[in-house]
């Protein structure tokens, strides 16, 4: 049986900082499975971060783009974080109740 591989993906830059913030926290082995990403790419980005190869975006970077198009990112972000709470809900719901069945 063939092994199947994961699509190439592409990280932006924001995202890769995120994630080398969260593997020095807990580890690289464990945010890769946080983040269902391969360990190896997460490595690759701490060396290449140690190296100063990896581009490391600060807090204070202001964001690119007009206010349009800021405010329109900013309302994606409140309908993504909207719709992610309320698929949180309903899997705590769906906890509670497969819990109280299986007493």
């Amino acid at each position: 049986m063939a092994k199947e591989t994961a699509p190439n993906r592409r990280y932006t830059d924001e995202y890769k900082q995120e994630a080398l913030r969260l593997a020095e926290s807990v580890g690289i082995n464990q945010a890769a499975q946080r983040l269902g990403m391969p360990a190896s790419s997460l490595g690759n980005w701490m060396r290449r971060k140690r190296s100063g190869k990896l581009l490391v975006v600060s807090a204070a970077t202001p964001m690119k783009g007009s206010p349009a198009e800021l405010e329109a990112e900013n309302n994606r972000l409140r309908r993504e974080l909207a719709n992610t709470k309320l698929d949180l809900e309903i899997v705590k719901k769906a906890a509670a109740y497969f819990a109280k069945e299986s007493r």
